[in-house]
């Protein structure tokens, strides 16, 4: 039986595969020369529709993995390697790309062979990403790294669409530890935090909102937590049902724990069930985001830290499209 995060799987696949911008170099010139990362936001609407059609709760995982497939489709439009970066766009969706040379390099029937032990046996390849940190393991929403480069950037996601002023202190006071034990091992990793709030929040819990944002906006000036931190304000037409649910609710994983590995989802939703027209409509109020909490300017920064920070001769496509805008 296909499980709901598999469906969500082909539909998010379909819409990255089906991006007008996927190949559109994000960065562009402003005026004075200066270079601005410029996010695709119609494809970030697309994908924030799909946990809406599947009726999708938050312990489902749905609705905070459209995010991480975004932020991860994003990074790749900055030119980084597409397999470096986790959510991969197949399935395993982490998978050191050190295995996937190795098992490129082995003669076909090998190849073959070796390739379905990693997908569909679950050998080698995991769901998430987890990371150590300085006191415990911690799942990281999308990442950047490889065996000889440990961890190169790490983001974490938080989506909230209902249940604002139950959960909105737990959630931010939990990312702020998450981002403290993360930056004591991994100090010159780029480090992010990108944050959904629901529309209806500005609305139904504007006091909650205001301190929620003015809050986001500080998590981001701490020299020893987080390098940038981004938000979305997104009003879908079909919300998904109120969920007070906790996230992470298992709480900190013990060290050495990895996910089980998810099936392909190709493999279990077939090409005409995926109809991406009846996703409903997603709009993202752009203009109640504060300059700081931009997104373009969070992706701007974390894909520019990753280049600061090391040797020139890594990431040469990622130098060369921030090169050629600014």
């Amino acid at each position: 039986m296909t499980s709901q995060k598999d469906r969500a799987w082909a539909y998010f696949d379909r819409i990255v595969a089906t991006a007008e911008l996927m190949d559109v170099n994000p960065w562009v010139r402003r005026g004075g020369g200066h270079a601005e990362f410029q996010p695709d936001y119609a494809t970030l609407a697309r994908l924030l529709g799909v946990p809406a059609h599947l009726a999708a709760l938050s312990q489902s995982g749905v609705p905070a993995l459209a995010l991480d497939v975004w932020v991860a489709y994003e990074l790749r439009r900055a030119g980084f390697d597409a397999d470096r970066v986790w959510p991969r766009p197949a399935a395993p969706r982490v998978l050191p790309d050190e295995v996937l040379r190795f098992v490129a390099a082995l003669p076909a029937r090998q190849r073959a062979e070796a390739m379905e032990r990693i997908t569909v046996r679950g050998a080698g390849g995991a769901a998430s990403a987890n990371i150590l940190g300085k006191n415990y393991v911690k799942q990281v929403d999308v990442v950047m790294s490889s065996w000889a480069t440990g961890p190169e950037l790490m983001i974490s996601t938080k989506r909230m669409d209902s249940s604002f002023g139950k959960n909105a202190a737990n959630r931010v006071e939990e990312s702020y530890g998450d981002a403290k034990n993360l930056r004591s091992r991994h100090p010159q990793a780029a480090l992010g935090f990108f944050y959904s709030l629901g529309a209806g929040a500005l609305n139904t819990e504007p006091d909650i909102a205001r301190w929620l944002i003015d809050l986001l906006g500080k998590l981001g000036r701490e020299a020893d937590a987080y390098d940038a931190v981004g938000l979305i304000i997104p009003s879908v037409l079909t919300p998904v049902a109120d969920d007070t649910a906790e996230d992470d609710a298992a709480g900190p994983l013990e060290p050495g724990a990895i996910d089980s590995l998810a099936v392909d989802p190709a493999d279990g939703l077939g090409e005409a069930e995926i109809d991406l027209d009846a996703l409903p409509a997603v709009a993202l109020d752009l203009d109640a985001v504060p300059g700081e909490l931009d997104p373009g300017r969070f992706l701007g920064a974390m894909t520019s830290l990753v280049l600061d920070r090391t040797p020139v001769n890594f990431h040469r496509e990622a130098r060369a499209r921030r090169a050629e805008a600014g």
